[in-house]
């Protein structure tokens, strides 16, 4: 089926339980999907705020790690060249436990699409990362742990966000866009309350109490989710498999269009490596060499990572009432060109850490200030560039695929975090100075990539 006639079968008027004015009539399915994610989000940001440093600070020591079930084999493993110090066997870890998070709702979209439906699939995901945050809670089962988390983010991430764009007409791109925003505001309160109330718990208490924390949000994620039920529209149900006869029917523009996805998922991969590179090498540098003390007492490391989400929060307003005022006089810019603008303003992000390091002076510290702004300029990029790309894909998308394509587009996440990992190996072995600029080198290298792309992505997922 072509798009045209795709839109024309679809229903072009609000759905009949819109939301007040107050929100601009965007569905009140929105506000369950978004209240799912930012508990969700809660229980990741403040497990994965956690994970590097208890990792480098508790885990990895002796009298802690020889009681890690299957920890010894995967050091031979990733040893399998030359011996690691904690913190390069820490950062393969993050790499691959936070890139497997985002390879799997590659899986969990096809189980959805061919199998459970999109709401057993999300209530599947949600039990086992609760069972997985609450291993956390006991050195023995670390790696079990991060198994049933991946498993479980793979069934719910990308499930989730398949459900936004079918609240909203196929044709109203621009509410559909400012409600992918929303939601990824929803996210990003989740994102700044997890790292703040786990750091404060684990530093009070005790890692483990922590990762208790974040298994408990997750609970919170599923009620929610199983609570607004009536609110969504979608797919709930297992869907009919699409056979080869309607495999074809996708015809040459389709799968132009599939191509300029999956090239906008590309561009994703090197603006991911620079970003996530926060929540790794960004909090053990900034644990060592930044200046935490305050008059109220030092302030956790983990705090930091709530920075980037919190800008993201601030700034969503603004860039709501900005769009809505240029969409009202013609002059928005495509969702296209505000990844571009994401991409550039991200990978400027680590100059900043750069310019820091190099006017204190090797081997000084430096002042909190520069840190809080790397965090904050990141995280307003993050609005950007990726609720553009999720509305992007779910809206252009093949309804047979959306739940698959969707998946598809973390992963991005996934090799951008298998980079983010393994570049941060190499921490240890340069300067920080050089290192967060080679971090800024890797965001360039995604609007280097975009830049010829834009104009066959603009005809083939825009139609301009």
């Amino acid at each position: 089926m072509s798009r045209e006639a795709e839109i024309a079968e679809l229903p072009h008027t609000p759905p009949p339980d819109a939301m007040p004015t107050g929100l601009r009539s965007h569905p009140r399915g929105l506000l369950v999907l978004s209240a799912t994610e930012l508990a969700e989000r809660f229980s990741y940001y403040g497990m994965v705020g956690l994970l590097v440093l208890y990792m480098t600070k508790q885990l990895l020591l002796p009298g802690h790690a020889e009681h890690v079930l299957g920890l010894a084999e995967l050091r031979r493993l990733f040893e399998w060249r030359e011996p690691l110090s904690n913190q390069a066997f820490a950062s393969l870890i993050y790499g691959w436990y936070a890139g497997l998070v985002y390879f799997t709702p590659l899986v969990g979209g096809w189980i959805a699409d061919r199998w459970l439906g999109a709401r057993r699939t999300v209530t599947l995901g949600a039990l086992l990362m609760a069972g997985g945050h609450l291993a956390m809670s006991f050195d023995q089962t670390f790696l079990i742990a991060l198994l049933l988390l991946i498993c479980g983010s793979g069934c719910l991430k990308g499930n989730i966000s398949a459900q936004v764009a079918p609240l909203y007409p196929v044709g109203d791109e621009s509410r559909r866009a400012r409600g992918f925003t929303i939601f990824s505001t929803g996210i990003n309160i989740g994102a700044v309350a997890g790292p703040l109330v786990t750091g404060a718990l684990a530093q009070a208490y005790g890692w483990h109490v922590g990762f208790a924390c974040a298994a408990l949000l997750m609970a919170v994620a599923l009620f929610t989710y199983l609570g607004g039920q009536k609110h969504l529209r979608g797919k709930h149900d297992v869907q009919p498999h699409p056979n080869e006869a309607d495999q074809r029917k996708l015809g040459h523009g389709d799968r132009l269009r599939l191509v300029a996805i999956l090239l906008l998922i590309l561009v994703n991969v090197p603006i991911a490596a620079s970003y996530y590179q926060i929540t790794n090498v960004g909090l053990v540098w900034l644990d060592r060499w930044a200046t935490l003390d305050t008059p109220l007492g030092a302030v956790p490391a983990t705090w930091f990572n709530s920075l980037d989400s919190f800008a993201s929060i601030v700034v969503a307003a603004p860039l709501l009432a900005l769009w809505a005022m240029q969409s009202r006089r013609g002059g928005e810019p495509d969702s296209l060109a505000k990844v571009m603008q994401g991409a550039l303003i991200n990978a400027a992000a680590p100059l900043i850490l750069v310019a820091a390091i190099l006017m204190a002076g090797e081997g000084q510290k430096v002042s909190a200030i520069w840190p809080m702004l790397y965090w904050i300029v990141t995280g307003i990029a993050f609005m950007y560039y990726w609720p553009l790309t999720l509305e992007i894909v779910a809206a252009r998308s093949p309804e047979a695929l959306r739940s698959r394509l969707m998946g598809a587009v973390f992963l991005a996440l996934f090799a951008g975090n298998l980079l983010v990992g393994w570049v941060g190996s190499f921490y240890e072995l340069m300067t920080p100075a050089a290192f967060f600029g080679l971090n800024a080198a890797i965001g360039f290298a995604g609007a280097i990539i975009l830049f010829p792309l834009m104009g066959f992505m603009r005809r083939h997922l825009l139609g301009q």
